[in-house]
Parts: structure tokens; C-alpha cells; sequence
């Protein structure tokens, strides 16, 4: 597979999940903090299944308006995208994640919904990086 990269940025972490994360230009600035189902204080902070979570949710959402013309379905301008990520441990041993997207496309027909959510699927950069290596649930609510 071959890329033909058009965007780069870069963020850095110091002190793993207990620490702080910034981007390059400043942008993204966030406490990280341990939950407490996983050990940690738990607390003010994000971890890294939230900041997933909001790149997955606005990288769909996204990746619907981009194939929403040549599907014939317009996007609403209230649409939702909520992404929910788990983390557990993989019964091949270490630790995966899973994430189910949930789609909310006011006034949009429940089968032109879910034509849009698919065709999205197939295109959206975090559906093609987790593709096969991660259980994607997608749901029109």
C-alpha cells in the first residue's frame, strides 16, 4: 500500500498515560490521566481512547460529506458521529481496543443513512487503519 501524503503533524507525549500530550503547534495541549478501571486516579484528563475517540468520530464524519454527493445524500448540518472505544485485554494476549460508531443523520431516510455510513467506511482513514485489526460496529441511530 502506498500513500501519497498531503498533511503531517506531529504530537508528542511525555510521561505515557500519566502525563501530557502536546501537538507540534500548540493546539492540542492535554493532561493525560489513568482511568480509574484501568488502575489510575482517574480524573481530569484524556487518555488515548479519548482522543481516539474524537479523531474517529470527526474523521467519519468527514469522510461522509466527502462521499455524500456521489451517494446522493445530503448531510445534514446537525449530524453526529459518537465514537465509543473500549481497551481490554486480547485473548491472544496483550491489550486491543474496539470501537462502534454511532451515526445520527437528522431527517436523512434510515436506508440513505446506512448506504452513506457504509460508503464512508470504505473511505475514512481510521476505518481503513483499523480494518481488520479492529471490531468496527456501525450503527444508524
Amino acid at each position: 500500500m502506498s500513500v501519497n501524503v498531503i498533511y503531517k503533524t506531529n504530537a508528542t507525549a511525555t510521561g505515557g498515560r500519566d502525563g501530557r500530550a502536546r501537538t507540534e503547534d500548540g493546539t492540542v495541549d492535554v493532561n493525560l490521566v489513568v482511568p480509574k478501571e484501568m488502575g489510575g486516579p482517574g480524573g481530569e484528563g484524556a487518555n488515548p481512547e479519548k482522543l481516539f475517540a474524537a479523531g474517529y468520530s470527526a474523521c467519519f464524519l468527514g469522510a461522509m460529506k466527502a462521499v455524500s454527493g456521489k451517494e446522493g445524500v445530503k448531510v445534514p448540518a446537525d449530524a453526529t458521529v459518537t465514537a465509543t472505544i473500549g481497551f481490554g485485554p486480547r485473548s491472544e494476549g496483550g491489550y486491543g481496543i474496539t470501537a462502534d460508531l454511532a451515526i445520527d443523520l437528522p431527517g436523512v431516510d434510515r436506508a440513505d443513512a446506512e448506504r452513506l455510513m457504509h460508503a464512508a467506511h470504505e473511505v475514512c482513514p481510521y476505518s481503513n487503519a483499523t480494518r481488520n485489526n479492529v471490531d468496527v460496529g456501525l450503527t444508524v441511530v
